[in-house]
């Protein structure tokens, strides 16, 4: 039997809850935008084209922000292919992921996608085969009221208001090789620079993400960062993060233990930007923005990509990358989550890669149904319902070995406690794959008074760790309420399946 016992006060918290942390990503790769969230001869869709299906399971996933429109997309994309009359937009070649951009869906059709799935806009500039003069007229475009070229060219295209986009991404990825427009860490330190001057320039309000490490087994990783930053650090307000994880060779349970490894990529991120902080006496806080992290079998793409991709020719949004996720991945990327938010004092935005179709928790097909992804119930819940205050936790846990990162605590846990509401919410992940856990919490200024709701996603009857929600069988997994859960005079015991994730709402008081 695995044991736990988590302790937390009313006092010790982390940071508010960044609302900004449940982003999501669409980017113009594969099935994400066309047959995903736009598709005009869908019998769902509506006037502009949207698929309402997709649209009804977005909002109910709950992201706050999506990112658009790349990814690996934006280093060779034109802004102004995507905007003004569809019959006139030029269809192009896309070279990062070679398929055929018919530009029928571009900015404006965003940003009216965006405000049905009551989403903020994190848009992306191009700095591969673009830079400064792009990057500024596209801020004059989506920001400035009117009155000039850029300004009144929206207006033209049928946008009298600016779009106020105050998030932007300057590039993606720019020290990675397979980059168009791959650059060292000295001249897009420079670029970043220049560019994030003349944004501000015309728009002084927005905030501005400089590109960090693509992973963190990047061999620049650590001195990529900390050149960049002692290039752009007062004039940007966040740097990116990217990490995507995988099950190895059968190693389930290192797999589950990768919570272990985004931890410290973030922790060794976080000393670069403040040694760069303290060595330059720079007064103001730059932040993390971990804008594309997910469970991903890259391997297996790569495979894909060398093979099919390149054979089939130049196609319109080809089936890439469309992973079926199953209950580990499910319990994993909730851990991931945990990771996110214990971190919110630093890492202040989050996007998980992405939103439909492509390595995503949401599923659907070109005249057919849209459906959930085992990935989709972690995310939807903590979106929900992590609210208020980060809680400080102490946790001791029962280890389990693992191959790749040592003996591992197998409950791992975090917590936000809303005074407002007076409602602490618990998500817990249990990553033993052979025994329940017991989970005693204790709680010292907060005293519970009742369960709200307690829900689990584990191993379904019938079924084993790789179940997963088909077309055929869209409910297979999911989450089902929780029947361990015992309160009896202040004190709360969970006992929790193997291989399962969690959440749990209590009403708590001031003790």
């Amino acid at each position: 039997m695995t044991h736990a016992r988590i302790t937390l006060d009313r006092d010790f918290t982390i940071a508010d809850v960044p609302r900004r942390l449940f982003g999501q990503f669409v980017e113009h790769m594969g099935r994400c935008v066309y047959t995903g969230i736009y598709e005009p001869e869908h019998p769902a869709a509506d006037a502009r084209g949207f698929r309402t299906d997709v649209l009804e399971l977005v909002r109910e996933l709950g992201p706050t922000v999506v990112r658009y429109p790349g990814g690996n997309f934006v280093s060779g994309y034109r802004w102004e292919d995507g905007v003004g009359p569809v019959a006139d937009r030029p269809v192009r070649m896309d070279g990062a992921w070679h398929t055929i951009e018919t530009n029928a869906f571009g900015l404006h059709e965003f940003m009216d996608w965006s405000r049905e799935a009551d989403v903020e806009v994190m848009e992306a500039i191009n700095l591969g085969t673009r830079g400064v003069e792009e990057a500024r007229a596209l801020v004059e475009y989506t920001n400035h009221p009117g009155g000039t070229y850029w300004s009144d060219l929206r207006r033209r295209n049928g946008a009298e208001d600016p779009f106020g986009i105050k998030l932007w991404c300057l590039g993606n990825e720019l020290d990675g090789p397979w980059q168009i427009g791959h650059k060292t860490a000295h001249e897009y330190g420079r670029l970043a620079q220049e560019t994030a001057k003349a944004m501000k320039l015309v728009d002084p309000s927005i905030e501005l993400v400089a590109v960090g490490s693509s992973n963190r087994q990047m061999p620049t990783f650590g001195t990529w960062e900390h050149t960049v930053l002692t290039h752009a650090y007062d004039q940007v307000d966040y740097i990116s993060m990217h990490a995507y994880y995988r099950e190895q060779s059968g190693d389930a349970a290192s797999f589950l233990a990768e919570g272990v490894e985004m931890d410290t990529f973030i922790d060794g991120v976080i000393s670069t930007i403040d040694a760069v902080k303290a060595a330059g006496k720079h007064t103001t806080q730059v932040d993390i923005s971990f804008d594309e992290w997910n469970v991903w079998d890259f391997d297996r793409f790569n495979d894909i990509e060398e093979g099919e991709v390149a054979a089939a020719g130049w196609r319109e949004h080809p089936r890439l990358i469309e992973d079926t996720y199953n209950v580990t991945d499910a319990v994993v990327v909730g851990t991931f989550l945990h990771s996110l938010l214990r971190h919110g004092d630093r890492v202040k935005i989050a996007n998980q890669a992405q939103l439909v179709n492509v390595i995503a928790p949401i599923r659907s097909e070109e005249n057919g149904p849209a459906w959930r992804q085992t990935t989709f119930w972690p995310f939807a819940r903590m979106a929900r319902m992590a609210k208020g205050r980060i809680m400080r936790l102490a946790i001791t846990s029962t280890q389990g070995a693992t191959a790749r990162f040592g003996d591992v605590d197998e409950v791992d846990a975090v917590a936000t406690w809303d005074e407002e509401s007076g409602r602490l919410a618990l998500f817990i992940a249990n990553r033993s794959l052979e025994s329940e856990a017991t989970v005693d919490l204790e709680l010292h200024g907060l005293r519970p008074t009742g369960v709200r709701s307690a829900e689990v996603l584990t191993v379904p009857e019938g079924g084993d760790r790789f179940t997963a929600n088909l077309q055929e069988t869209p409910d297979a997994v999911g989450l089902r309420p929780l029947h361990g859960v015992a309160l009896d005079d202040g004190a709360l015991r969970l006992t929790l399946p193997a291989l399962s994730w969690s959440a749990v709402e209590l009403d708590v008081a001031r003790a």
